[in-house]
């Protein structure tokens, strides 16, 4: 006997949308289109890349209302349960007015096809109520970054970032949030009740996901489903039950404590990474570089390691950091260090009733500056700091990069990643850390070559050794990204990189880069 199905409500239009018996692993795109007949969303790709699915989520966070650009089409349609959703069609006017999303695209001839301008102009909205709405200016760099996932631009880039740069001058169009706010707690309270023995089931607490996945252990369990997702669309897998940990509480925060933070399996990589980021500001660049702002809206760092993927971007980076993930049942919890939580292929050491909840992240040893201060960096000429050290020697400090190899600079999947931490005193590595992905069945430690320069001095001689280990420690694969050839040399390579950087050297990198726009 099949579980019973809840009924969805979201707010939409300032109205509640019911919708009953959908089936757990209906996408939210399925239903916009065949049941509410929104067709003004589109489905491109199907996986989360393109961006013409993209939608726009909200729902209250510390007594505001929080929005993202999610794409619809590996998003559960469950999943936006008591929450509030706008599409394309949402934006307009009753009486035709276009919203300045909107407008900003037409004044700007940033209109395309039709395809998969929809997703443009949501992803412009998103951006429209998290920063012109709250007083903030819209860059050309911020522009960039937030439109990465929407990968089709048939009428070229530039005049898409000059409709998101437009949107501020045109007459404002704000959200009555109190409303919203009001109309999304008034639904909440109509929903409040255990659901364990429900097809899809979002537990509130802790407790309650913990008892309902040993009650439920063979449950698909989702964080963000932006992997999931496209276990449905394109291996057309159905699921009985699911298990959204997502709304629990305690798995939404992320704690901050003297020697680590500690990030819940339920934190967005959105969240999870400002949170790396604050401690860590040469993170920032990976932190965007990781999938599109519309997968790192929607997925978490709890799916990424629990997916255990050889080519999951967080995990190296993780390992790296020297992180221990904390696994949870109602039997209690264990905690053991990332890079242990795997055995193989997508295989980890949590039994059926276990699941990962927490990520412990150390702090670094001593405050790291910004590595590239306003001013510096960013023109011909201009004298900056190593990008790994920060400003001044950095003697003793931590010493950390992170580097991503892909066939595309945004938005894409990794062919190599690796991250380095050294602690570098007097010219000598006290201690080395090394995480690699797409070069083993699982993410890896680089043991062999952090030995090679642990206690030895930091120079050229040390790093030439240490790239021939770290060459030989692996044998990677070959596939459609790159040959098993590639992937060892570029693993050397990218030491040899570090080394360069670490004397100061800057224009080796993307990361450096800046394209002067023609005017």
């Amino acid at each position: 006997m099949s579980s019973p199905l809840k009924t969805i409500q979201f707010i939409r239009g300032g109205e509640v949308v019911a919708l009953a018996n959908v089936p757990p692993s209906r996408t939210l795109l399925e239903v916009l289109r065949e049941d509410l007949g929104c067709t003004g969303t589109k489905e491109g790709c199907g996986e989360g890349d393109c961006g013409a699915c993209t939608v726009v989520v909200g729902e209250a966070e510390g007594g505001r209302l929080s929005y993202r650009a999610v794409n619809s089409c590996i998003k559960l349609a469950h999943s936006v349960n008591g929450q509030a959703l706008w599409t394309v069609e949402d934006l307009a006017a009753a009486d035709g007015t276009l919203h300045p999303a909107q407008e900003a695209m037409v004044n700007c001839h940033a209109s395309q096809c039709g395809f998969c301008t929809p997703g443009f102009v949501m992803s412009l909205f998103g951006m429209y109520q998290n920063h012109v709405c709250q007083g903030q200016t819209i860059t050309r760099e911020l522009a960039q970054q937030d439109l990465s996932g929407n990968l089709c631009r048939c009428t070229g880039y530039r005049p898409i970032f000059d409709a998101a740069q437009q949107m501020a001058a045109l007459p404002a169009v704000p959200v009555d949030e109190a409303d919203l706010l009001s109309k999304l707690e008034l639904l909440a309270h109509k929903q409040q009740g255990l659901e364990a023995d429900l097809a899809y089931n979002a537990p509130r607490t802790l407790a309650e996901l913990l008892a309902a996945r040993a009650a439920h252990p063979d449950a698909q369990l989702v964080a963000g489903c932006t992997d999931v997702g496209l276990w449905v669309t394109k291996m057309h897998r159905q699921f009985g039950q699911v298990l959204d940990l997502t709304r629990v509480e305690e798995l939404r925060r992320v704690e901050h404590y003297e020697h680590h933070v500690a990030i819940g399996a339920a934190v967005t990589l959105s969240d999870a990474f400002a949170a790396l980021v604050a401690d860590r500001p040469q993170l920032q660049a990976f932190a965007h570089r990781f999938a599109g702002l519309p997968v790192r809206n929607a997925g978490t760092l709890g799916g990424n390691v629990a997916n255990g993927s050889p080519i999951g971007d967080s995990m190296p980076l993780l390992i790296a950091l020297g992180a221990n993930v904390v696994l949870m049942s109602v039997r209690g919890h264990r905690e053991m260090p990332l890079e242990q939580l795997y055995t193989g292929y997508r295989k980890n050491v949590m039994a059926k009733d276990e699941l990962l909840a927490w990520i412990k992240v150390p702090r670094p040893g001593s405050p790291h500056p910004d590595h590239l201060p306003q001013g510096k960096g960013t023109t011909p000429g201009a004298a900056a700091p190593s990008p790994l050290w920060g400003e001044g020697e950095g003697e003793g400090q931590e010493l950390l990069r992170v580097y991503k190899i892909s066939k595309r600079y945004d938005d894409d999947i990794s062919a190599v990643c690796l991250a380095i931490k050294l602690q570098v005193e007097d010219g000598k590595v006290n201690s080395a850390s090394i995480g690699a992905g797409g070069v083993a069945a699982t993410p890896v430690r680089a043991s062999q070559t952090e030995a090679v320069l642990t206690g030895r001095p930091w120079t050229a001689a040390t790093v030439q050794q240490a790239i021939s280990t770290l060459r030989a420690e692996f044998s990677p694969i070959s596939d459609m990204r790159a040959s098993g050839a590639y992937r060892s040399e570029v693993l050397g390579n990218l030491l040899q990189r570090f080394w360069l950087e670490s004397q100061g050297l800057q224009q080796i990198n993307l990361e450096s880069f800046v394209l002067e726009e023609a005017t």
